[in-house]
């Protein structure tokens, strides 16, 4: 090979690998880990979508990996994990950390919020507005981001009685955590603490006689095909949190800031659109495979509510104990102003 052209080969492979290596570096700035608790899926788009509006929008200097199943950790202990910087972000449930996130946690209290949308809505002014939220997540060193929120709850069985206080009397119904039993019993119903892959074949069995559980999972799960009827939607809750690590936050530019902070708004307004068209296709797939969806009457709803605890003044009451009664009460007081109730 002739001198100038070998020398232009070289040259050439030069700027080739110089741009490569530019490019890697680039894509590698920021490579941040999300650790999720939940299985990979459709219902977790808009999460998806903010990770990959991250990465448009920054033009690959934040990559944003979402590891699916408890990959980075399980569902108690990403938040710990987030705030001492061993993953970058975490999708929380505060029924997990019920110690450290006693004020998130009441975002899962059956029968404060009428709709998921409600439950967003006084989510967004709480962080806002007051400060026992934002000092919760300053303690774990993490930043919010954005609140997922849960479909609505049904009751699903084989029988078609499930749409009165009366019918549940004796009935065995799906619960979990520590609010649920209370209000199941106060409409007379047996709790049954059991998970959601064992719902299926605890109906079959007649160990349950109704589920409790959202659309979504109904479908998922098919309990439809044991469980025909469907009674409701009798509960709204909020669900996860997306958290970003302070450690994590702090290095990033704040260029990079500000477009988190825009996504995540973004994210937000868009996830209860995005819940109400898969739920409603929930709904509509299962009527198409046979299930029957009942409505629980609002007199009926009104009934079961007056007889349930007021399960917001016990959380209250629960935290006096803990010398946060004032603080409590604020809550409480600010989110039945925003609730009407």
């Amino acid at each position: 090979m002739k001198k100038p052209m070998r020398m232009l080969v070289q040259a050439a492979v030069v700027l080739t690998t110089l741009s490569a290596a530019s490019a890697a570096q680039a894509q590698a700035e920021f490579k941040l880990r999300w650790g999720h608790y939940l299985g990979n899926s459709k219902f977790l788009k808009p999460e998806q979508d903010f990770a990959k509006a991250i990465e448009e929008r920054t033009k690959g200097r934040v990559t944003v990996e979402i590891a699916y199943s408890g990959a980075l950790g399980k569902g108690n202990e990403v938040l710990t994990l987030a705030g001492r910087g061993a993953i970058d972000m975490a999708s929380v449930v505060p029924g997990y950390y019920a110690d450290q996130l006693r004020y998130w946690k009441a975002f899962q209290i059956p029968f404060v919020f009428d709709t998921p949308k409600q439950a967003i809505e006084v989510s967004i002014a709480s962080h806002k507005e007051l400060a026992p939220f934002k000092a919760e997540l300053d303690k774990m060193n993490v930043k919010f981001l954005f609140h997922q929120p849960l479909g609505e709850y049904y009751m699903t069985g084989p029988s078609p009685d499930c749409d009165t206080v009366a019918a549940l009397s004796g009935k065995k119904v799906r619960s979990f955590g520590a609010d649920i039993p209370r209000v199941l019993a106060s409409a007379g119903a047996v709790p049954v603490t059991i998970g959601v892959g064992d719902i299926y074949e605890a109906l079959q069995r007649g160990t349950l006689d109704y589920s409790f559980i959202n659309a979504g999972n109904i479908l998922a799960t098919k309990i439809y095909e044991p469980g025909k009827y469907s009674c409701g939607p009798v509960m709204s809750i909020a669900g996860h949190l997306i958290v970003i690590g302070n450690r994590t936050w702090e290095r990033l530019p704040k260029d990079i800031q500000e477009i988190f902070v825009e996504e995540a708004a973004k994210a937000q307004a868009a996830y209860i659109p995005f819940l109400d068209e898969v739920e409603g296709d929930a709904v509509k797939q299962i009527t198409a495979a046979g299930g029957i969806f009942k409505p629980f009457p609002a007199e009926e709803m009104a009934k079961w509510r007056k007889a349930s605890p007021d399960l917001l003044a016990a959380w209250v009451s629960d935290l006096e104990a803990k010398g946060e009664g004032e603080a409590a009460a604020k809550v409480a007081a600010r989110w039945r102003e925003l609730t009407g109730k």
